[in-house]
């Protein structure tokens, strides 16, 4: 294989394995949308960066989520080191004020493969430090309560949540960020989702969402009031 041939066909492999990662993490998936509000120059409040739980939100609170510069930036399934692979553009390209990071329970649930309480608080971690170091305030929420994962049982990720959750609570006081603990309003006596607030045990109902906004709205103007 002659030397051209050789970097064409390493150039094939590098543009084919960058394809693979960004379908990997969807960054594709707001782009356009990404690309109006920049161009629209209209202020973004707060980006809403997240899982199937933010999502969701909007179906079941519509008026919620047309508060105006509020933009949700939920994918289903997603896990902490796609979201952070997609952050820059799904966030910090719209400068908003705050940034609301709901993330951790996919990977606990092992979406993309098996992973550690350590690696995911280190995906948060970064995409909250990305955050700050665009000027953006930074809101850490804390993983719902989960029993057991109905697409994946038997993992007992109760208590892996409440480490992870542990840990986050703290990186918000040694940072300055600002915790919301959705997880103490909403955690039963098994240490699982209360069950008049989903209908399977990990994703919110109306009655869970009307619970966690008044939660969340004190977290964003906490944090608009932060130094």
């Amino acid at each position: 294989m002659g030397c051209r041939t050789l970097y064409y066909s390493l150039l094939l492999f590098a543009v084919s394995a960058l394809t693979q990662a960004q379908e990997w993490a969807n960054v594709a998936r707001f782009q356009t949308d990404n690309a109006a509000i920049i161009s629209s120059r209209v202020p973004v409040k707060v980006v809403f960066m997240g899982n199937s739980i933010t999502e969701a939100w909007p179906a079941a609170d519509a008026i919620f989520f047309s508060t105006p510069g509020y933009v949700n930036r939920g994918i289903s399934g997603q896990t902490t080191p796609q979201m952070l692979l997609r952050f820059k553009q799904d966030v910090i390209d719209l400068h908003p004020k705050v940034v609301v990071i709901l993330a951790g329970t996919n990977d606990i649930a092992g979406n993309t493969g098996p992973t550690t309480v350590h690696e995911i608080f280190g995906h948060i971690e970064s995409m909250a430090t990305l955050a700050e170091a665009a000027g953006i305030k930074v809101v850490i929420c804390s993983v719902l309560p989960v029993w057991d994962y109905p697409w994946k049982p038997g993992l007992e990720p109760a208590q892996k949540i409440i480490h992870l959750n542990d840990k986050l609570k703290v990186l918000c006081v040694q940072k300055g960020y600002t915790y919301a603990d959705y997880f103490s309003a909403m955690v039963n006596d098994k240490k699982g989702l209360k069950e008049d607030l989903g209908n399977d045990g990990v994703h919110p109902n109306k009655k869970g969402y009307g619970l966690m906004k008044p939660i969340i709205l004190r977290a964003i103007e906490q944090a608009l009031s932060s130094k």
